[in-house]
């Protein structure tokens, strides 16, 4: 590359970071949540999520196909609690922070999530999204070219089997939800709270399950809950996946990598039809979300009507959102995510 032309990519660089820091500044106007639309929003989800399990549970003495039906939308409603819990996790649902840690930790014993371990682990993604020097915590391993190349045959082929989608969309939710979250694994050292949380919403758990199994027995509350879990999990993981694994999305190291532009850049705008843009909780609207997580969910559509020009930025739509499964490696080069083959027929970057 010339010199007139690294500049002019410098140059560049400067403006994105200076709008990025301007857009900060007008999303931060959307921070204040409505507390009778928050109150609203947590008991719709709520009495939506209740009523479709039992429901799916009594449509089981009609047949197991039948009940199964109804556990679709009831993992769409357990994924939506999930979503509120992460909102309150920012401080955003509420904007009180003891009403936004209790509401919380309550949803964490229904989103197999331990409220205050996952809190921590998730304000580091958001300090680090896009940083090269700064991944592992709360984000999904993505590699550089260069490192996989540099991997043993071994160490390639468990990246490839780690990345493929049976395993990140299939065992991924079952691994995280109902293994991986039972204990602290990556805060074992950093103090007793990321222990109480999580052994606090593991005996909740047991809890609420000992008072279903009760209730309906063991073999309907897991052909009932199972399911549910195991697809809010999938449908999770794939929200988190898109909304960061996608071709243009930004990856730098210091002191390229700002946060205001690795934010607004470096996340999606996953465009989704309107009833699964509101079933998820508005979070496609990642790239605003990730410049201020603060701002609630539900005024996310709220900055996009009044700012149509980020409705551009990163965007991604539904059909095209499932091209970014073969997006599996970071090129340095090209400064942009590539399949296996893409990177198996291009150079090292340096």
């Amino acid at each position: 590359m010339s010199a007139a032309l690294e500049f002019s990519a410098e140059a560049a660089d400067v403006d994105d970071s200076r709008d990025a820091k301007a857009w900060l500044k007008i999303i931060n106007a959307y921070r204040q949540p409505n507390l009778k639309r928050s109150t609203f929003e947590l008991g719709v989800t709520c009495l939506a999520f209740v009523l479709l399990w039992v429901a799916s549970w009594a449509l089981l003495h009609y047949g197991y196909w039948a009940g199964l039906l109804l556990t679709i939308p009831a993992a769409a409603f357990l994924l939506r609690l999930f979503i509120i819990q992460h909102d309150c996790g920012h401080g955003a649902f509420f904007a009180r922070r003891r009403f936004d840690d209790w509401t919380g930790r309550i949803l964490g014993v229904f989103t197999l999530t331990p409220y205050d371990y996952w809190r921590r682990a998730h304000a580091e993604h958001h300090a680090s999204a896009g940083n090269l020097d700064e991944r592992g915590i709360g984000d999904i391993t993505t590699l550089t070219v260069a490192e996989y190349k540099a991997l043993s045959a071994r160490g390639r082929l468990l990246y490839r089997l780690y990345r493929h989608p049976l395993v990140l969309f299939g065992i991924g939710p079952a691994w995280v939800f109902l293994l991986k979250q039972r204990l602290p694994f990556g805060m074992m050292r950093s103090g007793a709270l990321p222990w109480i949380s999580t052994m606090a919403t593991n005996v909740g758990m047991v809890v609420l399950a000992a008072i279903l199994i009760w209730a309906v027995g063991l073999g309907p509350f897991l052909a009932v809950h199972l399911p549910i879990v195991l697809m809010a999990g999938a449908a999770g993981i794939w929200l988190f996946y898109v909304q960061h694994q996608f071709e243009d999305t930004h990856w730098s190291n210091p002191p390229a990598w700002q946060f205001q532009h690795a934010a607004l850049h470096g996340a999606s705008h996953y465009d989704l039809p309107w009833g699964l843009r509101w079933l998820t909780g508005y979070i496609g609207v990642h790239h605003v979300h990730h410049l201020s997580s603060k701002v609630p969910y539900y005024r996310l559509p709220e900055v996009l009507r009044d700012h149509p020009e980020l409705r551009g930025i990163s965007r991604i739509t539904l059909r095209e959102s499932f091209a970014c499964v073969k997006l599996v490696l970071w090129d340095e080069k090209l400064g942009r995510l590539v399949s296996f083959r893409e990177a198996n027929r291009k150079p090292v970057a340096v």
